[in-house]
């Protein structure tokens, strides 16, 4: 597993209007190659009408799987860059199509490389980028005469809570980067002076919303 990559918060679409031709940006995270295809297919379905659907995808750890198509643009200008905008803004696990709707003007090959480089990301800050983190959640069980003292200081912490429980005693899971739970526990164990009961639990991705 990734210890940390960025990637796409999840569906969405964005639109621009150059010289009058329309283009919109889908925009999706997708695990497989067969999921980046679906969502392909999906959407030029949607848009059958549609003068060109263009698509570029990244899927996979090392971005093993990747692919460009310019869907009857001249070649190189529409699915490539697309692609290679992708790559720039270092995002995983994302597919994009740009549709377009010829407004009566044509671009040129460099008009066309720009107005699809900028559907493609403005589609993707639009959506917005998240930072996924391998994080275990860790569970402190303390008394109720701990809780303002470990809350507050947890909160201006690098280890972000995910759940308060109030039970007989209190307990409060809590995010913590992989690799650095005894890290954690060392803190906690400080600030209550031995008295906290801290235990692991499992191992998750914590999102973060990184632009938009």
């Amino acid at each position: 597993m990734r210890n940390a990559y960025l990637t796409v918060k999840g569906y969405g679409e964005h639109e621009i209007v150059i010289q009058k031709s329309r283009f919109i940006c889908y925009v999706d995270r997708v695990e497989t190659e067969e999921d980046a295809q679906a969502f392909i297919q999906k959407i030029k379905k949607m848009n059958h009408d549609a003068t060109h659907n263009c698509s570029a995808y990244l899927v996979g750890e090392h971005d093993q799987f990747q692919k460009a198509n310019d869907d009857g643009e001249p070649s190189g200008t529409a699915g490539v860059p697309m692609l290679e905008v992708l790559k720039k803004m270092n995002v995983k696990d994302t597919v994009v199509v740009v549709t377009r709707y010829f407004g009566g003007i044509k671009l040129g090959a460099g008009g066309l490389v720009r107005a699809y480089s900028k559907a493609t990301s403005e589609g993707l800050k639009a959506v917005g980028i998240v930072e996924r983190k391998l994080t275990r959640i860790m569970h402190t069980t303390i008394d109720y005469t701990w809780l303002g003292k470990i809350e507050n200081e947890l909160r201006s912490s690098n280890y972000p809570i995910k759940e308060i429980h109030y039970l007989d005693k209190v307990e409060i899971e809590t995010y913590v980067e992989e690799g650095k739970e005894e890290d954690f526990r060392t803190w906690m164990t400080e600030r209550t002076s031995g008295q906290a009961d801290i235990r692991e639990g499992e191992v998750i991705y914590l999102e973060t919303l990184v632009s938009q």
